[in-house]
């Protein structure tokens, strides 16, 4: 099952982040990579998340990227959802249900230009806004109540809150 499940934070989420990454590093086409980011709530110390560490990367052309790095992530374990919707950035997940018992990894590739590259924004601002990052959690336990099968629903239902800290921004 693929419910969502919220925990506590836990400080060895930059470290798994950090390996990680130097993996994508090694793997990945060195031209293609403008950079490499921790984003979402495992990025933020103190803030209660899914136990899944996002991970944004940056490159010039998402044509040259679905082109050249599907292959040397699904050979880390990663599935490419090719069917995302949103055509701004390519989705992979590693530890994705049935073949594995839980995800542990979320890959987002994106150009400069994305929205998802942005996302170090709202984590900056999580990061430097405690009584924020606070309500954000309250949200986040709220809502993986209300959807725990439904990973899609959840997601949308954060979306105004972080579209409103992004206006801030």
């Amino acid at each position: 099952m693929d419910d969502i499940e919220i925990v506590d934070y836990d400080p060895g989420w930059p470290k798994e982040f950090e390996a990680e990454a130097l993996r994508l590093w090694d793997v990945l086409p060195k031209e293609l990579l403008l950079g490499i980011e921790h984003i979402g709530s495992t990025a933020i110390p103190g803030l209660s998340a899914k136990p899944i560490i996002d991970i944004a990367i940056a490159v010039p052309s998402l044509e040259e990227a679905r082109a050249t790095i599907v292959e040397p992530l699904e050979a880390l374990g990663y599935s490419y959802w090719r069917a995302n919707p949103q055509r701004d950035r390519m989705f992979f997940v590693k530890g994705l249900p049935p073949s594995s018992p839980k995800r542990t990894h979320h890959v987002h590739v994106t150009e400069l230009s994305g929205e998802v590259w942005t996302r170090h924004l709202f984590r900056d601002y999580l990061r430097t806004h405690t009584d924020e990052a606070q309500r954000y959690a309250d949200l986040k336990y709220d809502l993986a109540r209300r959807y725990r099968l439904d990973r899609e629903g959840y997601t949308a239902a954060k979306t105004e809150y972080i579209t409103r800290i992004m206006a801030k921004l």
